[in-house]
């Protein structure tokens, strides 16, 4: 049975959520948003309509949760004071206080994702690391367990370029995660090497491998973002894609692959971007989208300049670095261990169905990201 300390503890932060999701300015914002839908002009330009109705249901959601919340505290209340009375059973009350605890938890965390980029979708990269045939099977089940997690969370996930594995798995692969809430909130946690250690099925001695593959997560931008693509710099080729088996090979050229000399704005560097994109038989579509990558990884390296000079402002907070060894997954021992929150669980099997909330969430409070004003 819970507590009186217990009920107390979900009475108060609820009513904490209530004053840091600032629910009576959402609520009027949310009203003024819904009134610029009903304008008769609305839907003259599409992609801002869309826009807008996509802002109106996001401010929406927050009110929608956070009313869930509030019924689920106010119905622990009845129940904790209807068994005094004998009018509930314990098991029900219990029942009450879990259902809430789920809910304070999941707005909680969302809350803590006040960068502009959180709300957006993402795009997610894999690359296997050395070590052939070992490390593009590992990169393959990486991909497996992101669309699992994906999937679990009602986003939609597209390929837009895959290499397959010499003999098994993959060398690399390019996904959109789209069309949910906060997937890049989410999923910039995931951003690093990740390092397996197995007995390898394609070791003929039955030793005890070890395969790195690295992950990449970048913000998927969209119309209101703007991000400066200098025409002088890029290129197009075009080649083409086989489809799903050898009779579907693509004769025309519909594959697009995009050259773009990018110029670091500190050191004045140059960098080759290279993307292709094979997603659809029409070639005008995956220019579009190949377009829209390369803003992504425009936008992305902007933000990460911006992060860099907000670490050194923050010198005092513990320093994430971009790229190194943050996860690994030891099969034999029944183990995944986060090394930047000491995170860790021994349900091996979940996690690569895809049950990484608790390392998401746990990266997400050891480094909380707060509003920069932008």
């Amino acid at each position: 049975m819970i507590t009186q300390e217990q009920l107390k503890d979900v009475m108060e932060r609820t009513e904490a959520l209530y004053k840091y999701l600032n629910i009576e300015q959402r609520q009027v914002e949310f009203e003024e948003e819904q009134l610029r839908t009903q304008a008769p002009d609305f839907w003259d330009d599409p992609a801002r309509a869309q826009a807008q109705m996509k802002k109106v249901k996001g401010i929406e959601k927050w009110l929608t949760d956070y009313k869930q919340v509030r019924q689920l505290a106010d119905e622990l209340q009845l129940a904790f004071d209807f068994y005094k009375d004998e009018m509930v059973s314990e098991e029900e009350v219990e029942d009450d206080y879990a259902k809430v605890i789920k809910a304070i938890e999941e707005l909680e965390l969302r809350n803590m994702l006040r960068q502009k980029e959180d709300p957006m979708d993402c795009v997610l990269k894999i690359n296997s690391g050395a070590g052939g045939t070992e490390s593009q099977d590992w990169a393959q089940m990486l991909m497996r367990m992101y669309m699992r997690w994906a999937e679990a969370h009602g986003y939609k996930v597209s390929i837009s370029n895959l290499q397959e594995g010499d003999e098994a798995g993959i060398k690399s692969v390019t996904m959109q995660i789209e069309g949910g809430e906060m997937a890049y909130g989410y999923l910039k946690s995931e951003n690093g090497v990740h390092r397996l250690v197995r007995v390898s099925p394609f070791n003929a001695q039955g030793k005890r491998m070890t395969s790195f593959a690295s992950v990449f997560v970048t913000p998927l931008v969209d119309d209101t973002i703007e991000v400066y693509v200098d025409p002088a710099k890029l290129s197009w080729d075009t080649f083409r894609s086989s489809g799903a088996g050898g009779q579907n090979v693509n004769k025309v050229e519909s594959g697009v692959r995009l050259r773009y000399w990018y110029t670091d704005p500190d050191t004045g560097e140059e960098e080759e971007i290279l993307i292709e994109n094979t997603e659809t038989r029409d070639q005008p579509k995956n220019k579009e989208r190949a377009m829209k990558l390369l803003k992504s990884q425009l936008y992305d390296r902007a933000m990460k300049k911006r992060l860099e000079a907000q670490a050194k402002i923050e010198a005092g907070k513990k320093k994430i670095e971009w790229g190194s060894q943050i996860r690994s997954y030891v099969f034999d021992d029944r183990r995944v261990k986060d090394h930047r929150t000491n995170y860790q669980t021994s349900d091996v099997d979940g996690v690569m169905d895809g049950k990484i909330d608790g390392f998401i969430k746990a990266y997400l409070m050891e480094f909380p990201t707060t509003d920069d004003g932008e």
